[in-house]
């Protein structure tokens, strides 16, 4: 996978050259996380092939520090400190790992979630990118975005000139990078908010691995939980929209996510089992079955915890891997479409009037046609919503289709002209979220 990286020597361009400029800072960064990682990793890792072979078990590098300037600090909400929907990256401020006010830049992003997690170079700068784009101040120096909603101290979102309105952060990013369906967040329009752990949706996880003995919440497990809450936002959300990437892309992450970074790895289980004890610990969850309580952005690293292997980092290719197989195990996943002002209304879009006969219902689960739709169609509404978002949207929308280009140079994909948008009117999910999918 190509990465986001400044091509120009560093003896042509000094460190107060680059900074001024926003696209060249954000490459930088890039640049910089990278370098970071490589000193960690094998220098002759290769790409990752489609076969994997088991990964090993090294305990020295991948225990999780969690003592001294890591130990785990609760959020100060009073004194401004942001929390969202996102149990990892919660749980990386509280460690400080990342920020612990929960405002960071491209490289605080993409190093902590390498370290920490072993998520790959590639996938950690698209994610962040896309967040400094959507959600952040990418013409700030360096640019950042939020784990949670709006600053109040708005003096660290940087320079505000270019933008349109304050930096809303991930928690205010409903159908851009968080959506229906999710693990243990409700949907936004069926609850109000779209970052507090709905307790009885936890609990429905939980309650698939009752035996705390041999309890693993893996993917077969999440592929369960996905389904069940599928069908829950039909039943009873008139607002679910299942949209091309945020649906398609976004709400699998937030599935596999779960057990291949929550994990805890071994000699004995290298990939990892996640059990009751881990998965509270990571959901802000404590007390017994029948009796959890929440405590809202206190998500915690747990001690003697192991991240993935070094060389088996969670790559674009692996997730995408992991997204077709629950696609193939359970295909209304692919259903693009939603509920029509009531429950159980949902109604799915033609593909082939989408996208003027490019893809349909039966090409779209062919070869790498999943992710070049949802990638693609992302791409192709993006200059709309940044119009929404900046003055001047020629550098966060360069910044944003670098990521996307080098996503979709990896797939052989059929070329896109265009997408019909209006197919999507008639979801007052997709409206009241301003166009985004």
């Amino acid at each position: 996978m190509k990465l986001l990286l400044l091509l120009l020597s560093a003896s042509v361009i000094s460190v107060t050259e680059v900074f001024a400029f926003p696209s060249i800072a954000l490459e930088a960064a890039a640049k910089q996380a990278q370098a970071h990682t490589e000193k960690k990793r094998c220098p002759f890792a290769s790409k990752q092939e489609t076969k994997r072979a088991t990964p090993g078990f090294d305990p020295e590098a991948q225990l999780i520090d969690v003592s001294g300037d890591h130990a785990f600090v609760p959020p100060n909400f009073d004194a401004g400190d942001l929390r969202g929907p996102c149990p990892g990256l919660n749980a990386l401020a509280n460690h400080n790992y990342l920020p612990h006010n929960g405002w960071g830049t491209l490289t605080d992003f993409v190093t902590a979630t390498n370290e920490v997690f072993g998520m790959g170079i590639d996938l950690a700068t698209f994610l962040s990118t896309y967040g400094t784009v959507m959600d952040g101040n990418p013409l700030a120096l360096p640019p950042g975005w939020s784990i949670g909603g709006v600053p109040t101290n708005i003096g660290i979102l940087g320079s505000l000139t270019g933008l349109l309105g304050t930096p809303e952060g991930i928690s205010n990013s409903h159908n851009k990078y968080e959506t229906d369906t999710s693990p243990t967040r409700g949907d936004l329009y069926q609850y109000g908010n779209d970052y507090l752990v709905q307790v009885p949706q936890f609990e429905a996880l939980f309650d698939l691995q009752p035996d705390p003995a041999t309890a693993n919440y893996d993917l077969d497990v999440l592929l369960q939980h996905r389904k069940n809450r599928f069908q829950q936002s039909i039943n009873e959300n008139p607002y679910f929209f299942n949209a091309p990437f945020s649906g398609l892309i976004v709400a699998q992450a937030a599935y596999t996510f779960i057990y291949r970074f929550m994990g805890n790895k071994s000699a004995e289980y290298p990939e990892g089992v996640l059990n009751q004890e881990v998965l509270k610990s990571f959901f802000s969850i404590t007390g017994e079955p029948g009796n959890f309580q929440y405590t809202p952005g206190n998500e915690r690293i747990p001690e003697n915890w192991y991240k993935r292997a070094i060389g088996d980092e969670y790559t674009i290719a692996y997730f995408v891997s992991d997204a077709v197989s629950y696609q193939l195990a359970y295909p209304p996943l692919l259903s693009v479409g939603g509920n029509t002002g009531t429950t159980n209304s949902f109604t799915g879009v033609d593909l082939e009037d989408l996208t003027a006969g490019v893809y349909n219902a039966q090409t779209l689960a062919q070869g790498d046609n999943f992710a070049c739709f949802a990638f693609q169609i992302a791409q192709q509404v993006t200059p709309d919503i940044l119009k929404g978002l900046f003055s001047d949207i020629t550098d966060p929308l360069n910044l944003i289709n670098q990521q996307f280009n080098d996503v979709l140079a990896d797939f052989t994909c059929p070329q896109l002209e265009s997408v019909d948008m209006s197919q999507f009117n008639q979801f007052p999910g997709y409206t009241k979220s301003g166009g985004a999918v």
